[in-house]
């Protein structure tokens, strides 16, 4: 199963969040105290890797706590949407759902813990009471049949199936020296604050992981105490010992110097194993009650504490052991929940952990929280919610990250300069880090290309010998102004790429008899790629049939869907624009963006369903000239 949207109702701050969808890396950005965490929290209580139990004291909202308490039953807390995959659907087909009617599930869960199921275009199936069908038993002569045997119904089969939800924030983080004593405590305990229950369980983890118990470790170690503390906490000398004693103790000594030796060694080695970014050897040493956590590398041999080494190692490590030894029943399935991850790293090592993220995607969805820009990849504006509070005082979150909360009249920005800030640092690099940049017209036109760019590498078609980057303008008007802000060190213009409408053509002719008089191939037009069209615009790059789909299950006010309004000889922006009048209205304010997010992610999710050899040599041949 991989989820598709969720939402968060009566919980905490929240009051309903609306849908969020969910891609493969989703960035929740918002100023403090907007309510990020709060939509982390349901989605990990909603099948937890660890602990994430359910407080209807900590998780009610406050201000209905008196009376939802009384029927925890009848709140829903989360509604998830999950997308089946072909084995899924095979099930379901099998205890007698209809098979076209199964692509995705919707799921609940209330403030008791129980599930509710339905398929979204099947409501009316009841999956508690779908079983596989059985061979019914013989009647024997002068014998009643008995009853037929039912196997497990199709909501337990598909309890199975959903993912892991794995929750990590900084609380967790490890200390340097830990007192074990403590630690056997707080294992025990139930009633620690979340700070103090975070760090437990990563010593949980750690211990589990590498194979040994607190317990052990400190009864080890007591063969070498030379002296305890009375009732009065006095130190008083331990009286000498025999040479039983001491042999005993020598074996007591050697026995803990081994385990945490080879507990050492496997933490090492799967450490390296996950992460690449560093050669780090890790030495787990105990002296009495204590016990600490030691690190050298290939740039330092000396051995330092963990707490001496940098945060960013510090989270590395911790999140690591808790994503690892909960994440590893359903380690292909594991949804991963980061709470303003990388808070302590540099802004070099933030965009490190942003591609670290990329990487983990590839076998994890993952959703985490930030107000960082260095954490949110420009070219991946899809993957972004903004977060922020609501008439009311609610948290709300929205995929439009224009959306915010109107106080006397003026719009509230909030989270959305993280995202101003991450264009920016785009057109920096653009400058500073030796990036090549092509000037297009809007934000659709850098969605489409950055997901072009990326289809084109995967594939081997092109090898950048520079990162690409596609700063838009504002509109082909403004494309002489940025050109010139971002003309090279060596005076070289950057390239440009206009639509072949009007307004691009006038634009172009402009730049090539003014600024780029000498270098008139450096501006393109979008005609010049697209076969046996004339007119044409940025989104006639992409599959036609890719936007006939996701326009008309975007635009859902039309008698008529735009499938059969569509002309495939005929440039589609004048027809989505046509075919609205025809309807009776108007497209949105910025729809051509909502398009384009959508068309790239189902674009990048599957390349070789939408792209023909013909689609993909036409961007390639644009792409060469980029150079």
């Amino acid at each position: 199963m991989k989820l598709k949207k969720f939402k968060v109702t009566n919980f905490r701050s929240v009051t309903d969040s609306g849908w969020i969808d969910a891609s493969d890396v989703t960035a929740l950005i918002g100023e403090n105290e907007a309510g990020k965490t709060n939509l982390l929290l349901p989605l990990w209580k909603f099948n937890p890797s660890g602990n994430g139990e359910i407080s209807l004291l900590d998780d009610m909202p406050r201000s209905r706590y008196a009376e939802m308490r009384k029927n925890p039953e009848n709140h829903d807390f989360i509604e998830c949407v999950f997308e089946l995959n072909d084995e899924e659907r095979d099930i379901a087909a099998r205890f007698g759902a209809e098979r076209e009617k199964t692509e995705t599930l919707c799921v609940v869960r209330d403030f008791t813990g129980c599930y509710g199921w339905s398929f979204c275009d099947d409501d009316a199936l009841d999956l508690h009471e779908a079983f596989e069908p059985v061979d019914n038993p013989v009647e024997e002569e002068g014998q009643e049949a008995p009853e037929p045997e039912k196997g497990p119904n199709l909501a337990s089969v598909f309890r199975e199936h959903l993912p892991k939800f794995v929750y990590y924030s900084n609380y967790g983080n490890l200390d340097a020296q830990i007192y074990l004593p403590r630690v056997v405590e707080d294992l025990q305990r139930t009633d620690l604050g979340s700070k103090e229950a975070a760090k437990a369980r990563t010593l949980k983890v750690l211990f589990d992981l590498v194979d040994l118990s607190p317990e052990e470790v400190l009864e080890l170690g007591r063969a070498s105490v030379t002296e305890r503390v009375n009732a009065q906490g006095h130190a008083v000398a331990v009286p000498a010992k025999t040479e039983e004693q001491i042999k005993l103790d020598d074996e007591q000594v050697r026995e803990r110097n081994a385990l945490l030796q080879s507990a050492s060694s496997k933490l090492t080695t799967t450490f390296t194993d996950w992460w690449k970014q560093g050669a780090y050897r890790f030495r787990l040493h105990a002296d009495g009650s204590y016990f600490q956590i030691l690190v050298s590398d290939d740039k330092r041999a000396d051995e330092i504490e963990l707490e001496n080494r940098s945060t960013g190692l510090q989270w590395f490590l911790s999140f690591y052991l808790v994503f690892t030894y909960e994440s590893e029943d359903s380690h292909e399935d594991a949804v991963v929940l980061l709470d303003e991850p990388g808070l302590s790293l540099h802004p070099l090592a933030q965009r490190d952990l942003s591609r670290f993220f990329d990487n983990l995607s590839k076998t994890h969805q993952l959703l985490f929280t930030t107000h960082s820009p260095f954490l949110i990849d420009a070219d991946r504006l899809d993957r972004v919610r903004k977060v922020y509070i609501g008439e009311g005082g609610a948290t709300v979150a929205s995929s439009d990250l224009g959306a915010g909360r109107r106080k006397s009249g003026v719009l509230d920005a909030g989270a959305t300069y993280a995202v101003h800030s991450a264009l920016n640092l785009t057109v920096a690099e653009s400058l500073l880090l030796g990036c090549c940049p092509i000037i297009v017209e809007g934000p659709s036109d850098q969605h489409y290309l950055s997901a072009i760019k990326n289809i084109l590498i995967q594939k081997g078609k092109i090898q950048p010998a520079s990162e690409l980057v596609f700063p838009p303008s504002g509109g082909a008007k403004t494309a002489k102004i940025i050109a010139s802000i971002l003309m090279g060190r060596d005076d070289a213009l950057p390239m440009v790429l206009l639509d072949s409408d009007a307004a691009g053509k006038q634009a172009a002719k402009s730049l090539q008899d003014n600024l780029y008089q000498g270098v008139k191939e450096r501006v393109l037009l979008t005609d010049d790629y697209v076969n046996d069209l004339t007119g044409t615009e940025i989104e006639d790059l992409l599959p036609a049939p890719l936007l006939v789909q996701v326009l008309d299950r975007m635009e859902r006010r039309a008698q008529q869907d735009f499938e059969d309004f569509h002309d495939s000889e005929k440039p589609i922006v004048p027809q989505i624009k046509s075919w609205a009048k025809n309807e009776g209205f108007e497209m949105v304010e910025g729809w051509k963006v909502q398009l384009a997010l959508a068309a790239k992610s189902k674009l990048l999710a599957n390349p070789d369903k939408h792209a023909a050899d013909k689609i993909i040599e036409q961007w390639t041949a644009l792409f060469e000239k980029f150079g």
